[in-house]
């Protein structure tokens, strides 16, 4: 099954839906049967290049609240977070243009990394309190996932795959993507927002069932876990 996710790399529930995909698609028995690609959707391209407020900063200019309220706002996302094994730490989070990372994603499709990339810039907004839009960052965190260091450097400083990201937001507004995150199934189910596991399975099974695809057998561990080696050691 195919699955394609809209999603921004500063949107704190477009982490936590992947997180509730991923586990729906585990309980299932259907993750290894799945092809997941990130799209790109830009929350607001107009974010400039240096951010200079913090976020809670940014949230009360926003909706014009106090910084208090504004804190207050990002509790419920984090206890959301939580339940799904994330600890959000929005007190180090960076504002970023996004658009860097979004080019840099789709270059790392191309060499079959996008998806393990997305998954670094997330962990490094949310958790890590890094700026996703730091040229020095990004080739890193390309390295991390096994791409070259310095051609990812040369996306990044350039305007390169700027056209797929462009595509990515005409065909969102093409089928009425108006948040995210967002996920189609298929192309043909579509699920709106970081839902519910449930919600998820559903789909999927619904999915799996139309293709005539088998869940894979979960191993049943028998006994407790038992002397093992790992890499060079032992343990004795």
């Amino acid at each position: 099954m195919e699955i394609a996710i809209w999603s921004d790399y500063v949107c704190p529930f477009c982490y936590i839906g992947k997180r509730r995909l991923e586990q729906a698609l585990e309980d299932t028995g259907y993750a290894s049967q799945a092809k997941l690609q990130l799209k790109a959707y830009q929350l607001d391209a107009s974010t400039p290049e240096v951010v200079t407020e913090s976020v809670y900063e940014s949230l009360a200019r926003k909706y014009g609240t106090s910084i208090e309220q504004a804190r207050s706002m990002t509790a419920n996302v984090t206890e959301q977070a939580k339940t799904v094994g994330l600890e959000y730490n929005f007190d180090d989070m960076k504002g970023a243009n996004t658009a860097r990372a979004h080019r840099l994603v789709k270059y790392a499709d191309t060499e079959g990394k996008g998806y393990d990339l997305g998954e670094k810039l997330l962990k490094a907004h949310f958790l890590d309190g890094q700026n996703v839009n730091d040229p020095s960052l990004l080739a890193q965190l390309a390295s991390e996932v096994g791409l070259e260091q310095k051609k990812a450097r040369e996306v990044v400083e350039s305007n390169q795959f700027f056209p797929e990201i462009q595509i990515d937001q005409t065909e969102a507004a093409q089928i009425g993507i108006q948040g995210v995150p967002f996920f189609v199934l298929n192309n043909k189910y579509a699920i709106s927002g970081a839902q519910p596991i449930e919600v998820f399975k559903e789909a999927i099974e619904k999915v799996a069932q139309e293709e005539g695809l088998k869940p894979t057998p979960k191993l049943q561990f028998v006994g407790e876990p038992g002397a093992v080696c790992k890499d060079d050691s032992c343990e004795i």
